[in-house]
């Protein structure tokens, strides 16, 4: 049986990931993969200006730290903005407390809908523990922390595999991806998109149709749509600034096929692992569809990923 931190302690070695600072004695081997100059916001950020920070350095999350002490008091994913704009019960913020008034709502401090139980490892943790936390808690990232619990770097699924370019050669894309696939039709509205997503733990959906039969039409893959497109599209500044009407539902009444990406990347399902994490690399994504004939058969994503290595 391969041992799954000597496999991630190969991939550095092989320079999958470039590192130019060596891991001091200090810190533990997951330090090599992580991020150390981490952002952070503080829980008085709003909602709309968090957004925006997401996009702009395109992060999927950010921890919540105390200005003063440095401490995690939270973190915020794109799934938790999604959830508040539309997805999910955080939307309620927007219906309940202002009455649909979008605009109001999006000036929320942070902390409304942050994630308050974080899950954190120390900063001295090895790359196993790390993995099997991820899993067992079903999270894609881990704040480290030093002695004084102080933010010392955070790491990610996306860290890992990327690290894993090129180095898992014996496994294909179909002994580890999802075979059941959430699929949406272009003319979804993207409050429903958002739905979706919540509910099903889900970063992005692809886009089928196009085809008379329905039979087929339910297969062909059109596009894909992300939860940052979504949040790209809503962080837009034509719609913060010069949106004319307050009301969410109007903001979440445009349909997918104006925001996703057409002719997305696919792979086949003898695709190698070890290859579909140099694609993640390159493309800068984080999941991809195995395709067919042209017709969607299964999803891989850094979570399925992470689950190889666990198999191994």
């Amino acid at each position: 049986m391969k041992d799954k931190s000597s496999i991630l302690r190969k991939s550095i070695k092989m320079g999958s990931v470039e590192h130019e600072t060596k891991v001091s004695n200090k810190e533990g081997e997951i330090m090599a993969i992580a991020t150390k100059d981490v952002i952070s916001i503080p829980p008085t950020k709003s909602i709309k200006d968090t957004a925006k920070v997401m996009m702009e350095h395109e992060f999927r999350r950010l921890p919540i730290a105390d200005p003063g002490s440095g401490k995690i008091l939270g973190i915020v994913t794109v799934m938790d903005i999604l959830d508040f704009f539309g997805g999910g019960k955080k939307f309620n913020i927007i219906e309940k407390k202002y009455e649909d008034n979008f605009l109001a709502a999006i000036n929320e401090p942070i902390r409304e809908i942050m994630t308050r139980d974080v899950i954190c490892l120390s900063n001295k943790s090895s790359i196993k523990d790390t993995i099997e936390t991820m899993l067992s808690n079903q999270i894609g990232a881990i704040p480290l922390v030093d002695a004084d619990d102080k933010l010392a770097g955070i790491v990610t699924e996306r860290d890992i595999a990327l690290s894993l370019a090129g180095v898992l050669t014996e496994e294909v894309a179909q002994d580890y991806m999802s075979t059941k696939v959430f699929t949406t039709t272009p003319g979804t509205p993207i409050e429903s998109a958002c739905k979706i997503m919540v509910r099903n733990g889900l970063r992005r959906i692809p886009i089928v149709g196009g085809e008379a039969d329905i039979s087929n039409a339910s297969k062909k893959l059109l596009g894909i749509v992300t939860s940052t497109d979504i949040i790209r599209y809503l962080n837009a500044k034509e719609l913060f600034d010069n949106l004319n009407s307050n009301a969410a539902s109007e903001v979440l009444k445009n349909i997918v096929s104006n925001i996703m990406a057409e002719d997305p990347i696919t792979v086949s399902q003898t695709e190698r692992i070890g290859d579909i994490c140099a694609l993640f690399a390159e493309k800068n994504i984080g999941g991809v569809p195995v395709t067919k004939d042209d017709e969607i058969i299964g999803i891989i994503t850094e979570k399925d990923i992470l689950n190889a290595i666990k198999t191994l």
